[in-house]
């Protein structure tokens, strides 16, 4: 059987923990993430969709997204101050600073060395590209990048896991991916995927070459 072609995710793992990042917006811009999250699903329940996917299924631009948010925002916190936040370029505002994973990237390099083909699967946004390249530039080049806002659709549908078949060229039990949500590892075995659940970065590498035979990170 060939060696297993290893799916990324962006946020998360390749990123740091959501968590952090919600922290850093909440210190840049005083909009708290329990306050942020609840707008998120508020736009989303407009759309009859999950939080972020009017985004990340490009069914409204970063713009329109922006206003939806200030506007719920603004009727759930009568008084709220959003002066420093910039929902008009959200993604380049959320990024500000953010680092990627040097393990899970050093990871992503490893595995192309001892001759893994490797690809990011994640649920993005259009303009939100230029900030998520530049912090995953630290992997390399990898052989395919599946992105929810350009395919449309998004995990833990399982089409996009067959769009990423069909897109790299391989059967489902030669895929692996590595994603710290729950519902979307689920959802990829399922489809017959292997999947390694991050938590934390040494655990997920050391799944990761459970599941593959990837050599261990010098």
């Amino acid at each position: 059987m060939p060696q297993p072609m290893i799916w990324f995710d962006f946020g998360g793992v390749l990123s740091p923990p959501l968590d952090d990042l919600f922290d850093a917006y909440h210190a840049r811009t005083g909009i708290t993430p329990r306050q942020l999250k609840t707008a998120l699903a508020a736009v989303g329940a407009e759309l009859g969709v999950e939080p972020l996917a009017p985004i990340e299924l490009a069914l409204l631009t970063e713009a329109e997204w922006g206003r939806s948010m200030v506007r719920v925002l603004q009727k759930a916190n009568p008084g709220i101050d959003l002066s420093r936040a910039r929902f008009d370029r959200f993604g380049e505002q959320w990024f500000e600073g953010v680092r990627a994973n040097p393990v899970m990237t050093a990871t992503v390099r490893h595995a192309k060395e001892h001759g893994f083909r490797v690809g990011i699967l994640s649920n993005n946004v259009v303009e939100w590209e230029p900030y998520w390249r530049a912090i995953v530039a630290p992997a390399g080049e990898v052989d395919h990048v599946v992105d929810s806002c350009k395919v449309r659709v998004r995990k833990p549908d399982p089409e996009i896991f067959r769009l990423a078949e069909r897109e790299a060229g391989v059967a489902a039990e030669e895929c692996v991916l590595v994603d710290d949500l729950p519902e979307n590892c689920a959802s990829a075995r399922r489809c017959g995927w292997r999947a390694v659940r991050f938590r934390n970065s040494a655990q997920a590498v050391r799944e990761l070459a459970a599941l593959t035979g990837l050599p261990a990170l010098v």
